[in-house]
């Protein structure tokens, strides 16, 4: 387990839960249907539906397992309901203009299961999004990175995604 809580938006919380469903109605009562069936045909040594039922209701198992303890361990914190709404916190989108490369980058700071970089999404435990916590409008960052040092000025920060 993570020394970090699980902090979670509720539109990543549903995410998991969606995934959970998924899995648990749908495509483990199809596997485990399939899996009586092929074990009706005989020899299940040789029996390739058989073989491959039981190894993918094993991963459906263990996926169920992992999302169920990340929603047991989850904290969902409502970004709508954050005090200090000018200030980075969990939830926030911040758009930052980088002083090192002159170029404007838009992030949403979020929970570990929310990641997506495509998106923009980073995690509330990432060095950018530790770096930005409590900053507002107009402040500065310095982070070190693998490249060098880089530097940033937060431009915005609004708790509702950029149109």
């Amino acid at each position: 387990m993570s020394e970090y809580k699980n902090y979670i938006t509720p539109e990543g919380y549903a995410v998991l839960k969606e995934e959970f469903d998924q899995l648990y109605k749908v495509e483990r009562p199809k596997v485990v249907s399939d899996v009586a069936w092929a074990a009706g045909n005989g020899d299940r040594s040789e029996n390739g539906d058989y073989i491959y039922g039981k190894k993918r209701l094993r991963q459906i198992d263990s996926r169920l397992r992992f999302l169920m303890k990340r929603m047991d361990a989850a904290e969902v914190v409502d970004p709508a309901r954050q005090q200090g709404l000018d200030k980075v916190f969990f939830g926030a989108w911040v758009t930052l203009y980088s002083l090192t490369h002159d170029t404007e980058h838009t992030y949403r700071i979020v929970g570990q299961d929310e990641l997506d970089p495509g998106k923009g999404y980073i995690s509330w435990i990432s060095p950018l999004a530790r770096a930005l916590m409590k900053k507002g409008e107009g402040d500065t960052v310095r982070l070190e990175t693998p490249g060098g040092e880089e530097e940033y000025e937060v431009i915005a920060v609004s708790y509702s995604a950029p149109q």
